[in-house]
């Protein structure tokens, strides 16, 4: 489902692990690897077309829960309008849902969200996403 509004686009959030992500932490999850790997969204390359974000451009990933700012990059694994993914991070641990229903983990797919261009605003190091979201 999708549905523009504005310059914000309703999408489907999807979260997981991916070789980028698994690879760059054995350097420290304060490397700019890691935030490399982490810190993007991929996204359809025709939402983004709908959103006038080029590639590598910011975004700002918004929930019901908190807001990111991360790179955009495109989806080249088949179309997928109106679904992002984002690897596994603090930077979408921010949006995400911290109840773990009794199971110990937070649902992690299927999270409406809104995505919108994050025009002069930049991606955040984990060290100040730590200092602004938890004081360390």
């Amino acid at each position: 489902m999708k549905e523009l509004s504005g310059r914000k686009l309703k999408v489907t959030l999807l979260t997981g692990r991916t070789i980028d992500q698994g690879r760059s932490k054995e350097g420290g999850k304060v490397s700019p690897f890691y935030q490399e790997s982490v810190a993007v969204c991929y996204m359809d390359p025709k939402d983004m077309a709908v959103l006038g974000v080029k590639e590598n451009q910011n975004v700002k990933v918004s929930t019901k829960f908190g807001s990111v700012v991360l790179r955009a990059v495109k989806n080249d694994r088949g179309s997928h309008t109106g679904v992002i993914f984002v690897p596994y991070g603090l930077w979408i641990n921010l949006v995400t849902d911290p109840e773990t229903h009794g199971i110990g983990m937070p649902s992690f797919k299927g999270i409406p969200a809104e995505v919108e261009p994050a025009i002069g605003e930049r991606i955040l190091t984990i060290k100040e996403l730590l200092k602004e979201h938890f004081g360390k």
